[in-house]
């Protein structure tokens, strides 16, 4: 989970339930202090304007889960958690009438900025919460996530609920978190990290904690179950559910993903829902 010594600390690690306010608290703190090592890790792969949806280097170009390219120029579009906003600043280059972004973290929208900068397209962006987002109803025809906030809530139908509630009638909601069934087995890309060692079935939180016993970041687990349902508590159609095969060739290791297990297990779930 943390690659180098530029990241906070890990602290004391235990599994826990942890609600929406805590959960938000840990991970605007944890995200603006491991955002810089973050973007040094991963900006290379991710790309400064660049749409991968997870650690098997699955592209937006190349799976079309937002649908028609050209349908899609003249939509409004949400992206949920995205962290300095490379894959909404790919569809603003690629000619998306309207993209706006929205991370927890301050320290990631300034990265955002930086690369605005650099690039001279400049990416509309707003600090906000995934579970008490800060738009109208209807506001958007496309909402989408790649990694970003959904693997954080607590609640997976309330995340929904209100991805559901900017979506205009017709929208579309796609969002990719890590595969359920990896958290039965430790967060190891090697050989070892094919041993179940919890259940399936826990969903308390992963949680790193304080001195104090504050949780200083914090994960959730829900499983394809839990999304499914949520999906459709939150009057969404399930369309597809994508589990990315590890392509031959790529020798990526990124936290629990890797060679070793990605040609064996899933490492990823992109859902796709549509509103009707």
């Amino acid at each position: 989970m943390h690659e180098h010594d530029d990241y906070p600390a890990p602290g004391h690690v235990e599994r826990r339930a942890v609600g929406a306010r805590e959960s938000a608290r840990a991970g605007r703190l944890w995200w603006d202090g491991a955002a810089d090592a973050y973007q040094a890790d991963h900006g290379d792969f991710l790309g400064d304007a660049g749409f991968v949806w997870c650690p098997e280097g699955l592209t937006e170009a190349e799976a079309g889960l937002l649908g028609d390219p050209d349908a899609l120029l003249g939509r409004r579009v949400l992206e949920v958690g995205g962290g300095a906003g490379q894959c909404g600043r790919w569809l603003r280059a690629r000619g998306v009438r309207e993209v706006v972004s929205f991370d927890l973290s301050l320290r990631q929208l300034q990265h955002s900025r930086r690369i605005d900068e650099q690039h001279g397209l400049r990416l509309p962006v707003v600090q906000a919460d995934a579970q008490r987002l800060p738009f109208a109803d209807a506001a958007f025809d496309t909402v989408f996530s790649s990694f970003g906030a959904f693997p954080f809530v607590p609640s997976a139908d309330d995340a929904l609920a209100e991805a559901a509630r900017v979506l205009r009638p017709g929208g579309r909601l796609v969002f990719s978190v890590t595969h359920p069934v990896r958290w039965g087995f430790p967060d190891d890309p090697t050989e070892h990290g094919f041993t179940v060692r919890q259940s399936y079935f826990d969903r308390r939180a992963y949680v790193e904690e304080d001195d104090d016993g504050n949780a200083v970041y914090v994960e959730h687990h829900h499983t394809v179950g839990d999304w499914v349902r949520g999906i459709a508590r939150a009057g969404l159609v399930l369309g597809d559910l994508v589990e990315p095969e590890w392509p031959e060739g790529h020798d990526r290791v990124w936290g629990g993903w890797g060679p070793v297990r990605g040609r064996m297990i899933p490492g990823t779930a992109i859902f796709s829902a549509d509103k009707p």
